[in-house]
């Protein structure tokens, strides 16, 4: 008996959005780190991403790249370590991203315990405000770096959009490619990797205004979702449907659209507004705001309208649709990145790949 609510994904449109955009990044000589966390340490995902043609797998939680220590690429862990996690870090992570000298002391010294050589992205801050060093430290980090005997320096990296919306440019990311310059002349270094940011950059390089150096993005939401993220366009030649959310009617009944009495704060503090529209059918899901943010969801049926969710119900008017819903109904909704993010976090919700 099939079990809802459920995460439905289509394997095979995810696959070749992965062949697709690599295909797209090789052309400019760029290597494509498939970033696997929205699917929560799923080794479906990670092998067909793998499979697609990724050079890496990358992902913020080392339990998740604990999961995909049998495939063979480097993992990479694209959050910040945790001074809690140094042993795990080192054990199952190839490459780390960093920007605190240190946290990559210690990583040194935990290298050399475990007879292993930890290699790192250092981490620039250009902009968005999220993490990395200001330029004018690289040189005072570059000294200590290099005196650590089980650090590898791999490269730079910067991130963008995630935090503060700063939009990848040739400006900003042409600073990155200035600072490669200054620690391999200075420090006789050769840096195999240039990371340019997520799939923000995406429009950057279909625009061939990408620095010559940069030759590496971490790439997810548009593996995914066929859809670069500085501004959010679909991607010529991807899927856009890959995943959907299918959730069950528990409740159909005609009744007021405002509620009766004095309103007060709902189970989340939050005073709510109606909107009067009379005697309306209404449908409530097994689904909830402990599952999803129910304002990150879009029904395919458009003409249903999402009233609101509290913990575990969520109420929609379906009174518009030229379909006649009964009780046991699955309503079927499009996801964006935010919502797949907690949909597969939850452990309430199945998750079905095909």
């Amino acid at each position: 008996m099939t079990e809802y609510p459920r995460v439905v994904v289509d394997l095979s449109k995810i696959r070749e959005n992965v062949k697709f955009l690599t295909k797209k990044c090789e052309e400019s000589q760029i290597d494509v780190v498939g970033i696997a966390k929205v699917f929560s340490g799923s080794t479906e995902i990670a092998k067909v991403l793998v499979e697609g043609g990724v050079k890496y797998l990358g992902d913020s939680r080392v339990e998740n790249l604990k999961q995909y220590e049998s495939l063979d690429v480097p993992k990479i862990m694209i959050r910040l370590p945790m001074k809690s996690q140094i042993k795990e870090v080192i054990k199952y992570v190839d490459i780390s991203l960093n920007s605190e000298i240190s946290t990559i002391a210690l990583l040194n010294e935990e290298a050399g315990k475990q007879y292993r050589i930890h290699r790192i992205i250092l981490m620039l801050e250009l902009g968005d405000l999220r993490e990395g060093i200001l330029p004018q430290d690289v040189e005072e980090y570059m000294d200590q770096i290099n005196s650590m005997g089980n650090i590898k320096l791999e490269g730079v990296g910067v991130n963008l959009t995630c935090y503060g919306g700063i939009i990848p440019s040739f400006e900003n990311l042409g600073q990155l490619e200035k600072i490669s310059d200054l620690i391999e002349k200075k420090y006789n270094l050769k840096l195999n990797i240039i990371s340019g940011g997520n799939s923000s950059s995406l429009d950057l390089l279909l625009k061939n205004n990408m620095p010559s150096k940069v030759n590496n993005l971490r790439l997810g939401e548009s593996l995914i979702f066929g859809r670069e993220t500085a501004y959010g366009k679909d991607l010529e030649g991807c899927f856009y449907d890959s995943v959907k959310l299918e959730a069950e009617i528990i409740e159909l009944k005609e009744k007021q659209s405002h509620p009766v009495g004095e309103v007060g704060f709902n189970a989340f503090g939050k005073k709510p507004i109606f909107i009067d529209r009379g005697m309306r059918k209404r449908a409530i899901l097994a689904i909830g705001e402990q599952d999803v943010d129910q304002s990150n969801l879009k029904v395919m049926d458009e003409k249903l309208i999402i009233l609101g969710a509290s913990s575990d119900h969520l109420l929609l008017d379906v009174t518009d649709s030229k379909k006649e819903y009964k009780v046991g109904d699955i309503v079927e909704f499009k996801l964006d990145y935010g919502s797949l993010l907690q949909l597969t976090t939850s452990p309430y919700v199945k998750k079905v790949f095909n």
